[in-house]
């Protein structure tokens, strides 16, 4: 027996103890989880590490090599930005730029000269030949002066302008100058009109080339009022002096929609699985680059995502394996085993191997089909068979796992939208099923996972800045409803394996166990009522005794049932099966009587192995009585030796049960349990100070015998166990317990103030 208070509470979900050998050895620790980080890089490897082939520059691909993700092809997409780009022709922007009122200042300097009386006609001829074409050179410097630096016009815009105004200038024939100073005022005013509505109807629309509208003003002129044939031929040619094009090449648009031609081509992508190079095709210059960019080629092969994902799995398995002995020293009296941490890869690699399987079938049709993967599945079953922390840490890596072998795409290591899912079902699955008492409750925790991922898909699907459909929607959300059913039929499918091969007593499995229609108890029931009733009376009491000192209750109370399933060989020999007729030991040798008693822990034993039980079960059966000593046959037989004038032929170990002793917590509380109910059962009128008495001395007899040498309750533990049964006994035998009342009280009072 431990005698300190360090020893951690019991596993609920122990093997029967910790034996030695491979159970506990180191080696076989380092062993298991040096697997751990096999199965986690051999896990994650094929998504960060891509396959690489010996190919040569010009030599032939031997096979067709897939693209192991998803990337862009930079010359592919420079080639398709080029050609976007080539696709946009010269830009033309229009001006603003009026000719109505340059043609205006024109006739306004006519009828200025030909008023003037100092001026002679020859003079007159020279100064239109000159002025009137710079009158045009002036107009159009004046736009440009007053646009320059402003946002409507870019400098390269008016530079073109000028440059096209200056090389479209009309030239007016040298006769019409002639004719200019010979026309009156009258004719200049009916002129001006006309040459003014001509220019206009002209330049209301984008022209490039000013000789197209120039071609139209003699059809225009011609059909206006103007009625002298000279007024007809100057007003032409002013109007095609003053129609220049609005509509000009503009450089810098050219180059900026070339730009945003480039911006707006989307990259040409290299799908994951498309087929980058075709079996027998030759490896260019081109191909080679673009093998050697998907890291696909082994001579240029790097080993840093090797050592990447070698240390993913490094971490992976530290953090299970800490957190794991972290909680086993708070939560339980024994430290994990070996047993344990094999099923916890065995659990693993099944996990993961599922997802696997559903990431294999992705397509384009089913981009959601990863929403199927039964990620919960693992944090369920760790759940169930070793318990709450491990379940809950199972989680947090599964779901690292996850985003990563089902991330498709592989933008990034981790996939959010398949993490976050990951999170939520897993977390749910583990809160949903750490208390489950029956199997239905698998199918619950599915349900559950069903909803909450459905959920979580739908919110996720509804903020995604990329639209789905309504039928990705529906696609997505009817696959992530399937995967909480396929997690819990695969968990209720899995769970049976678990407990029969690692004999795991899962709190499902105890209370199936527990239930009155089992063969042994009914047989119990029906054969050996009384002993039926002291069972579950015994239950009852190591229950609560070992709730308070972190045991197992529930295995405790199921022990409790079938830890007397021996006596049903020979139900009549044990004193609460008897009925009016007397009890037979009275005609018995001693000895025969106590082998009798004592074969009742071993007949149960051999009893609950032949109908398949728990060892943990077993074990408590064997172990209740461990190895006490039957005092009343003893001393029966010691006074039958000293009546006969005999010497003892017998020693104390003949009436001593053969074992073993309590091998943990849970056989030794009912043990203590079962001597409390049987000796507070035969007073007839018990009394709390009797209860205390008889609790205290049971379990004072069992620690002088050394029955709790082998097992690891501590002295502490032993007092609340008392403290605790006192209680129960005094909870369930209630209206036969009798209490002083009040004249004792007053009279056990006085009597200890006279005494002091």
């Amino acid at each position: 027996m431990s005698r300190n208070n360090s020893g951690p509470p019991s596993h609920p979900l122990t093997l029967s103890r910790a034996a030695a050998g491979w159970k506990n050895s180191a080696a076989m620790r380092w062993l298991l989880l040096l697997l751990f980080v096999f199965l986690f890089y051999f896990s994650i490897a094929p998504r960060l590490v891509p396959e690489t082939y010996d190919l040569k520059l010009n030599g032939k691909s031997d096979r067709d090599i897939k693209a192991p993700r998803q990337e862009i092809d930079d010359k592919a997409t420079l080639q398709a930005q080029d050609e976007a780009a080539d696709k946009i022709g010269p830009i033309y922007s229009i001006v603003a730029l009026k000719y109505e009122p340059l043609i205006n200042e024109i006739f306004t300097r006519i009828e200025q000269l030909n008023l003037d009386d100092q001026i002679t006609e020859a003079d007159k001829v020279d100064i239109f030949r000159r002025v009137i074409p710079e009158r045009v050179d002036q107009y159009i410097s004046n736009f440009v002066s007053t646009n320059k630096g402003s946002e409507t016009y870019s400098a390269e815009l008016l530079a073109e302008m000028e440059k096209v105004v200056l090389a479209q200038k009309y030239s007016i024939p040298e006769e019409t100058y002639y004719k200019i100073p010979r026309l009156t005022a009258d004719q200049l005013l009916e002129m001006r009109a006309v040459g003014r509505e001509v220019v206009r109807k002209l330049t209301s629309e984008s022209l490039t080339e000013a000789e197209t509208a120039r071609t139209k003003v003699a059809e225009l002129v011609n059909a206006s009022s103007l009625s002298f044939k000279t007024q007809r031929e100057i007003v032409q040619e002013l109007a095609r002096l003053a129609i220049q094009p609005n509509k000009f090449y503009d450089k810098l648009a050219t180059e900026t929609a070339k730009v945003e031609a480039k911006q707006n081509t989307p990259p040409v992508l290299i799908k994951q699985g498309d087929i980058v190079v075709k079996k027998g095709q030759v490896i260019t210059e081109n191909l080679y680059n673009k093998l050697d960019s998907l890291g696909l080629l082994k001579e240029r092969k790097s080993y840093l995502p090797q050592l990447g994902v070698l240390l993913f799995a490094v971490f992976f398995t530290l953090a299970l394996y800490g957190y794991g002995e972290l909680t086993s020293s708070a939560s339980t009296a024994k430290k994990r085993t070996n047993v344990h941490w094999l099923m916890m890869l065995i659990i693993f690699a099944l996990n993961l191997l599922f997802i696997h399987l559903v990431a294999l079938t992705h397509t384009e049709q089913w981009s959601f089909i990863g929403y199927l993967a039964p990620i919960a599945m693992g944090s369920m079953l760790v759940t169930l068979l070793l318990d709450l922390h491990l379940g809950l840490v199972s989680g947090f890596l599964f779901t690292l796992l996850a985003s990563i072998i089902l991330n498709v795409d592989q933008k990034h290591v981790f996939d959010f939208h398949y993490g976050f899912i990951a999170a939520v079902v897993s977390f749910t699955a583990v809160l949903a099923i750490h208390r489950a008492s029956q199997r239905s409750s698998i199918l619950k925790a599915g349900i559950m996972v069903s909803l909450f991922g459905s959920v979580a898909v739908l919110a996720l699907m509804l903020v995604d800045p990329e639209p789905n459909t309504r039928l990705d929607l529906m696609q997505a959300v009817i696959f992530m409803l399937s995967s909480g059913l396929l997690t819990a039929v695969l968990v209720i499918g899995i769970m049976p394996f678990f407990e029969i091969t690692f004999g795991i007593l899962s709190a499902l499995k105890l209370v199936e166990l527990s239930n009155p229609n089992h063969p042994l108890l009914r047989k119990l029931l029906t054969e050996t009522p009384g002993t039926y009733h002291h069972s579950l009376m015994v239950g009852n009491l190591s229950e609560a005794a070992a709730e308070s000192v972190g045991a197992n209750g529930l295995l405790c109370r199921v022990g409790s049932f079938y830890h007397d399933v021996g006596k049903t060989k020979r139900p009549l020999y044990f004193i609460e099966n008897q009925n009016s007729a007397g009890n037979p030991h009275d005609k018995l040798d001693p000895k025969v009587s106590a082998s009798i008693i004592i074969a009742h822990a071993k007949d149960g034993a051999e009893m609950l192995r032949a109908h398949k039980l728990p060892k943990p079960i077993r074990d408590i059966a064997e172990q209740h009585h461990g190895t006490t000593f039957l005092k009343y046959f003893y001393f029966k037989a010691v006074k039958q030796a000293q009546e006969q004038q005999l010497e003892n032929q017998f020693t104390e170990d003949d009436y001593r049960y053969p074992g073993p002793k309590a091998q943990s917590k849970e056989a030794a509380i009912v043990g203590i349990a079962d001597c409390v109910e049987a000796a507070v059962r035969s007073l007839n009128h018990p009394t709390v100070v009797q209860i205390e008495e008889i609790i205290g001395k049971i379990i004072k007899d069992r620690l002088d015998d050394n029955q709790f040498n082998e097992c690891d309750i501590t002295l502490r533990e032993l007092d609340k166990v008392a403290e605790t049964l006192k209680e129960t006994v005094i909870g369930m035998f209630h209206s036969r317990i009798e209490y002083p009342d009040d004249k004792e009280l007053k009279k056990m009072k006085e009597a200890k103030e006279i005494k002091v």
